[in-house]
């Protein structure tokens, strides 16, 4: 029980790495805000599942990141708990795969407004319960494709690339209130997103760049996460720990 009466602030908790942190926090006793972009019965039954099971809090969260005003209302309602927030977790993110010289710009801000700008306001606005608290640990979920540069990623891992740097930034200024900041840069893993956007003859290319010579699984990232977040890593800030199987 690594995190017993903490509460996390979790994004994309409807599937993949995201919804794979909910339920091992969940499993190590941290009650929840779990953010996602819509609700539907599958999900709302399976936090309940999970509730009833570990004997903890998950409250749902709806907010679509691209929509800076729904962001604000969804902290909004978690700030007005009047409850502390141990944990962020900024996971939820968009994958764009094209050359650079076919990614139109619009494309380009619409990625970076959700991996990215849509980040920061999330951590600006927790920060803020944080800093009155003065503790508090953030754990930003960026990519391996920021630090490899992956052809047909430009704008993807330029958008992963500065949450690595602001990472880096945050861990500095928010020390002071005992708030560490650290990411993780997962490799390939098995979720549909990945699945989705990643042409098979690429997944078996770089399948055997990587030591392992497999797949991450999402309870690898997750686990990681919960390191992060728990007071195992007490010393640890500004940190971007590589999960990628020895890529």
């Amino acid at each position: 029980m690594l995190l017993r009466g903490k509460t996390a602030v979790i994004t994309g908790c409807n599937r993949g790495i995201g919804k794979t942190i909910m339920e091992v926090f969940a499993k190590n006793g941290a009650n929840s805000w779990a953010c996602v972009r819509q609700l539907n019965d599958q999900f709302i039954d399976h936090i309940k599942d999970l509730s009833d099971k570990y004997k903890v809090a998950i409250t749902p969260v709806p907010f679509d990141l691209a929509k800076e005003g729904q962001v604000k209302e969804g902290i909004k309602t978690i700030r007005s708990a009047k409850q502390p927030v141990d944990i962020l977790v900024n996971n939820a993110g968009v994958i764009f795969t094209s050359l650079f010289q076919m990614t139109p710009v619009n494309k380009m801000k619409e990625v970076f407004e959700i991996n990215y700008f849509s980040q920061m306001l999330l951590t600006q606005l927790i920060t803020k319960i944080m800093t009155r608290q003065k503790s508090g640990s953030i754990v930003n979920i960026s990519s391996s494709a920021a630090i490899e540069g992956n052809e047909g990623r430009t704008v993807y891992a330029a958008s992963k690339a500065a949450l690595i740097a602001s990472t880096k930034v945050l861990a500095k200024e928010l020390s002071m209130y005992n708030i560490r900041v650290n990411a993780i840069a997962p490799g390939l893993t098995k979720t549909d997103m990945m699945q989705e956007s990643t042409p098979k003859e690429a997944l078996e290319y770089t399948i055997q760049r990587i030591s392992m010579k497999r797949l991450g699984n999402p309870e690898e990232i997750a686990n990681v996460a919960l390191f992060l977040s728990s007071e195992l890593s007490t010393y640890m800030t500004g940190q971007v720990l590589r999960v990628d199987g020895g890529m």
